[in-house]
């Protein structure tokens, strides 16, 4: 794409003067500018307020560790299988009366 030159920059500024005359030009430069400021100031309080209203990482608490467990015995261990298959055998049989 071309870029414009000195001499076409020229003939727009005239062509600007000649539409909204040159008292008018002044005018409508500032207002653009305040508008900017306007403009920049209200995305700056939005990111403000983005970054507010984000939320903090909570921080890591930390427990004490466990006291090393003790082995457990053939007999616990067998309970505890028994235990397990028990409440296995339950939770079947209430999905098969759920299924009928």
């Amino acid at each position: 794409m071309p870029t414009l030159g000195p001499m076409e920059w020229i003939l727009i500024l005239l062509v600007l003067i000649l539409l909204f005359g040159a008292k008018k030009l002044p005018d409508t430069a500032r207002a653009l500018g305040q508008s900017l400021r306007l403009f920049k100031k209200e995305t700056a309080k939005l990111d403000d307020d983005d970054a507010a209203s984000r939320p903090q990482p909570a921080k890591a608490v930390q427990t004490p560790p466990l006291p090393p467990a003790q082995p457990m015995s053939d007999e616990e261990r067998a309970r505890a299988l028994e235990e397990e298959a028990a409440r296995l055998r339950a939770r079947a049989a209430a999905q098969k009366n759920k299924e009928e």
